[in-house]
């Protein structure tokens, strides 16, 4: 009798923790909505009141129940990222490019260390890439081109080509300084394109 008795004490703890997550991954996507624009209503279905975050369109979860994907690509968005999102800890794929999303890209994005893509190309996006990126050994596709960038590619982030993931990084047409080539480790090819023009 104490044994099913416990087993369904644990059950109801899992599901416990598993909404517990659920619903501190919906207050960050619905905080991240609150600082959007969004004027083709593509985060209609981010509705605050729903406990599961995995309901909400061009959101993709786990078994867990946990975020492991947004697809927000060509939605009209715009409007900054939020340090939030570094807190959503099995994120795999963060698609957000071709929007006008604006301001920094958040130093808290160096705890994503799940993602396999980080794709912020052609947006709006300023200031300088974060060294805490370069915590991303998972890191497979980095494209930051073609937003407003400055300074330089930092070496933590140069240093995932050894000790990485990384197959392509693209930062052409930003304002970075410096060029880099194309460089071989191993049997695995990394592809870094970057304008050599100093703007």
């Amino acid at each position: 009798m104490m044994g099913r008795f416990g087993g369904l004490v644990f059950v109801l703890l899992c599901l416990t923790a598993i909404t517990a997550t659920s619903n501190t991954e919906g207050d960050i996507l619905n905080a991240w909505k609150a600082v959007l624009k969004d004027p083709n209503g593509v985060l209609k279905t981010w509705d605050p009141t729903l406990v599961n975050p995995c309901t909400y369109f061009h959101v993709t979860c786990n078994l867990e129940n946990s975020v492991t994907r947004l697809d927000l690509e060509s939605a009209g968005l715009s409007g900054p990222l939020i340090p939030q999102l570094g807190d959503l800890s099995n994120l795999q794929y963060l698609e957000v490019y071709n929007n006008s999303i604006s301001g920094a890209i958040p130093v808290e994005f160096g705890k994503l260390n799940k993602l396999l893509s980080l794709d912020l190309y052609m947006n709006k996006l300023s200031g300088p890439i974060p060294s805490s990126l370069g915590n991303l050994t998972s890191l497979r596709f980095l494209r930051l081109n073609n937003n407003k960038l400055s300074g330089i590619i930092p070496i933590e982030v140069l240093g995932l080509i050894s000790y990485g993931s990384l197959q392509i990084m693209n930062v052409a047409d930003n304002h970075l300084a410096g060029s880099v080539h194309k460089n071989k480790s191993g049997i695995v090819t990394t592809t870094i394109i970057q304008d050599a023009k100093v703007y």
